[in-house]
């Protein structure tokens, strides 16, 4: 089975290298057939006999065929998808066959691990990880291929684009990350196991998601760079790649916020976000993407904007390799990345030969990109985007530098310093506040220039809402702290809090506001009631309304965030009997015991959980010892509500006398988090439905005419 997943990958980096310069080739001398088609941004021609007989045999051979040529390389590049996907399904039988003579196998399961994870052997090393990007990029080049017919040449250079990414990866694949290795001497009889961190269900499909998102990126910057090597007239590539970003944003989104749930789920820290260096590599391409989705509405319907799209564009795609290299070359330590490995330097040239490229391109033909208009006014919905884009690359920034501040550090003084959580926070939260103002201001500004009576007029009531939402935080401090367990409102993280929660009110009202104005005049036209009319609001421009449910599910997430800064903690050694109380909640232990099984064995407390004098469950937070591994993982246990998480884990037990250590955390609003992201998706999947068409209005009098009647004719 090794020799035939082996086979695969090499055929498939053949398959990619003629993909790529067939691809070139028929570029090539379609462009010499006819210069003006890159204006054209249409399809290619066919020269006649007669135009052709003059020229040289060979050259108007390569002519006439060039479409052949370029049909040969979409194809190659739809069987190189075939190829990868064969080399992934073998890998996978691998791992359910316990073919521990593969040493990747080895490495990465056992005898005794579930199913589930079995399957998931598939990215949860360094080589496997690799072939999975290298499936889902083929995936995406498969669809790209077989809709090839929307815009043939641009379509083309997209192609082309895509095979130069995937022959990259297809290399590391068999020449520097082999998944299909062979191990030396004899075969071992069971392996080492997957990791323990990883044996957990959402690590089934967090990767995935993080990785679609990641690989799927590759696409929008390939039609970018394509659209602007040949110069492509207007916005057609945009309108085309509209879906792919926002596909590949939500995949995106939702891999971040599963591994943030497994952060909280699995690592008994009792937190979800730490600014770690693999957290950081992916929430840096998300920025740039989220910018990006903003920025091209400038361009779609003001012509603007124009250089600053190319760069953020390339910028996902840049920064989504360089999580990539984060990750894999072992350059920055974290908990979540793989270990020292030389393909770090594959990619830190990958990276290099991509800027160059992009560079050359971009100043070469940076004359196409000219804006078609001008900022008017600072008061206008332009100055809003471009304020917008401002901070995201602000934050973007800052949380580049801080992840790479070490390794600079390390080269500039000779000793390594890591920046932490403060650091961060001191940008991202005044950023995240500025840009909840941009996005309860942006849809009430009009373009060019928004008048001060209809600013007035639309962001009244917003704002006293917000005002009124403050004042009532600032004067019942003691109310929010038997609730929530929240300091008094002088100290900083309260003032933060307060100002997240202001702010989230603003943005909700805005966007409801928008809903009912739209929705009032729906329903005086149609008759209908209000809740009817916004969802026909709704469905004629979802792509707009999408993304005002979008902008909530943001609200909703910073509302969960806000509740970060008054986390409580206490640790405590519980016998039989013991109590520890945290906030509100009573822990009781009333048992603790051991268990094992083939995979793992565990130790655990049982706990009663009061309100004060009243029961309201139980907790068991569990310590396992897996025996492949010889590695301890911790699962802690989470209690939920609206309000607050009730989080206990199981640190360890003292030898002395067998007491668990157990240490309970007290967690504000979590919940409002993963509500939020849930509307996020939801939001992005309605603004993906096409818009409903408007209805066709009959006049009364043609409504009254009998059908016999002959139509009447009517001038322009």
């Amino acid at each position: 089975m090794a020799e035939i997943g082996s086979f695969a990958l090499l055929l498939a980096l053949a398959l990619s290298v003629y993909s790529f310069a067939a691809g070139i080739i028929a570029l090539v001398f379609q462009r010499k057939q006819n210069p003006q088609l890159a204006l054209a941004g249409g399809s290619i021609p066919r020269r006649t006999a007669d135009s052709v007989s003059d020229e040289g045999s060979l050259t108007a051979t390569l002519r006439r065929n060039s479409e052949r040529i370029g049909e040969t390389a979409r194809r190659a590049g739809i069987a190189t998808f075939i190829a990868v996907l064969l080399a992934s399904v073998i890998l996978v039988i691998c791992a359910f066959h316990d073919d521990f003579s593969i040493a990747y196998i080895f490495h990465h399961s056992n005898r005794d691990l579930p199913g589930p994870y079995k399957f998931a052997v598939l990215w949860s090393g360094q080589e496997g990880s690799l072939l999975f990007w290298s499936l889902l990029l083929a995936a995406y080049g498969f669809v790209l291929r077989v809709r090839y017919k929307t815009d043939a040449r641009l379509f083309a250079y997209a192609s082309v684009i895509v095979a130069s990414v995937q022959i990259f990866f297809l290399l590391l694949l068999n020449f520097a990350a082999h998944p299909f290795a062979i191990m030396q001497g004899s075969i071992p009889a069971d392996g080492s196991g997957l990791n323990p961190l990883l044996q957990y269900p959402e690590m089934v499909i967090h990767p995935p998601m993080l990785y679609l998102g990641y690989v799927g990126f590759t696409v929008p910057f390939a039609f970018a760079m394509g659209a602007l090597i040949m110069k492509y007239p207007g916005e057609k590539w945009i309108h085309i790649t509209r879906r792919w970003t926002m596909v590949t944003w939500a995949f995106l989104t939702c891999g971040i916020f599963l591994g943030a749930h497994w952060a909280y789920s699995v690592l008994g820290w009792g937190g979800y976000w730490g600014w770690d260096p693999v957290e950081n590599a992916s929430l840096m391409p998300w920025l740039a993407g989220t910018a990006f989705l903003h920025s091209v509405m400038m361009q779609e319907k003001r012509g603007m904007l124009k250089m600053w799209n190319m760069w953020l564009v390339f910028a996902t795609f840049w920064l989504a390799i360089l999580g990539t290299f984060l990750t894999r070359s072992g350059i920055i330590s974290s908990v979540h990345a793989f270990a020292q490995s030389s393909i770090g330097d594959w990619f830190a040239w990958f990276l290099l030969i991509t800027l160059v490229a992009f560079a050359f391109f971009f100043f070469k033909n940076k004359s196409h990109l000219r804006s078609e208009h001008k900022l008017e006014s600072l008061v206008s919905r332009e100055s809003s985007f471009l304020f917008n884009n401002l901070l995201f690359i602000l934050l973007t920034f800052t949380v580049l530098w801080g992840t790479w501040f070490p390794k600079i550090s390390e080269l500039v003084q000779g000793n390594k310093v890591t920046v932490s959580a403060p650091f961060y926070n001191r940008v991202a939260i005044p950023v995240a506040l500025l840009l909840l103002i941009l996005t309860a201001i942006g849809p009430l500004l009009a373009w060019r220039k928004t008048s001060l009576e209809s600013l007035k007029r639309n962001f009244m009531w917003p704002t006293i809402g917000a005002i009124v939402t403050a004042i009532f935080l600032m004067a019942t401090p003691q109310s929010w702290g038997s609730v929530f367990g929240l300091k008094p409102w002088k100290d900083i993280a309260y003032f933060y809090s307060l100002m997240a929660v202001s702010l989230s009110v603003l943005v909700t009202l805005t966007v409801a506001s928008e809903f009912w104005r739209g929705g009032r005049v729906i329903s005086r036209h149609t008759g209908q009631g209000m809740f009817a009319s916004m969802v026909q609001l709704t469905h004629r421009n979802t792509r707009r309304y999408g993304g005002y449910i979008v902008h909530f599910g943001v609200v909703v997430v910073i509302i969960g965030l806000a509740g970060a800064a008054f986390n409580q903690d206490k640790e405590k050694e519980m016998g039989y009997g013991d109590k520890l109380a945290i906030g509100p909640y009573t822990l009781v232990c009333r048992s603790y015991t051991q268990d094992d099984s083939p995979n793992y064995e565990s130790e655990w407390a049982m706990l009663d959980v009061y309100k004060g004098d009243k029961q309201i469950g139980t907790m068991t937070p569990v310590r396992r010892f897996y025996h492949a591994s010889q590695q301890t993982s911790t699962m802690p246990d989470i209690r939920s509500t609206l309000n607050d998480d009730l989080y206990v884990v199981f640190e360890g037990v003292n030898q002395d006398n067998g007491h668990p250590i157990l240490r309970a955390h007290l967690n504000p609003l979590v919940m409002w988090i993963w509500m939020g992201v849930w509307i996020m998706l939801i939001g992005t999947v309605l603004a993906l439905v096409p818009n409903a068409p408007a209805p066709v209005r009959v006049p009364a009098q043609a409504r009254l005419e009998p059908a016999h009647a002959a139509p009447v004719a009517t001038g322009d």
